[in-house]
């Protein structure tokens, strides 16, 4: 048995897990002996400002998801286990057609040794904080946004008016932005953004708010 959790979800509204539900989630694993699997596939590898969002949380998964981000925008996912978990398993048990490629792989290996590093990740940690303080200030003090959430360079904000019709606005401003449900804007902007690009960001989706007024 297991349990699998996003421990910042992504689709589900950019919703960051309260810290006493993923330390609950350990401990109840823990007690029954279940496994522990944390889905960092959108959340995980500096997105929100620490190389894994678990870390925030100072909860250890014994199974975590990871991919897109892995290797710069080529097809791949991996997988991390725990040692306990890894000697339940022989050569066999898991792969699959397409995996080990050589070439993803070394550039997985590139992205990592860029992504973790104590500089890179204070500079998402520095910009996010930037981008939030916009967010609130000039997106969110009008009535149409109730809601900033989220960390490092992943926020939704939860809308009045329904997201996909802001998402499909914002695209005349020449923003490309997602939606997290009905009523929530997913901002995911690369990790490497400026300040210069994040107050353009901020601009435009003021601009684009200001059509529903």
């Amino acid at each position: 048995a297991g349990v699998i959790v996003e421990p910042v979800q992504g689709e589900g509204g950019v919703t960051p897990a309260d810290p006493e539900f993923l330390a609950g989630l350990r401990a109840l694993c823990d007690e029954t002996g279940a496994l522990l699997i944390f889905d960092e596939v959108q959340c995980g590898l500096g997105r929100t400002g620490t190389l894994w969002a678990h870390e925030q949380y100072g909860v250890t998964p014994d199974v975590m998801t990871l991919a897109k981000p892995l290797a710069g925008g080529l097809p791949m996912g991996a997988i991390l286990l725990t040692q306990s978990v890894a000697d339940a398993i022989v050569p066999g048990d898991h792969g699959s057609t397409f995996a080990a490629g050589p070439l993803v792989s070394a550039v997985a290996q590139a992205v990592l040794g860029q992504i973790n590093t104590p500089q890179f990740l204070e500079l998402v940690r520095a910009n996010g904080r930037y981008l939030e303080e916009r967010l609130r200030r000039d997106v969110a003090a009008g009535p149409l946004i109730t809601e900033v959430r989220g960390r490092g360079m992943m926020w939704g904000l939860v809308s009045v008016p329904p997201a996909a019709e802001i998402v499909a606005q914002a695209r005349n401003h020449g923003l490309i932005i997602l939606v997290a449900g009905p009523n929530v804007v997913r901002l995911l902007p690369p990790l490497t953004i400026s300040r210069d690009e994040i107050d353009l960001l901020v601009e435009r989706l003021a601009q684009t708010l200001s059509n529903f007024q």
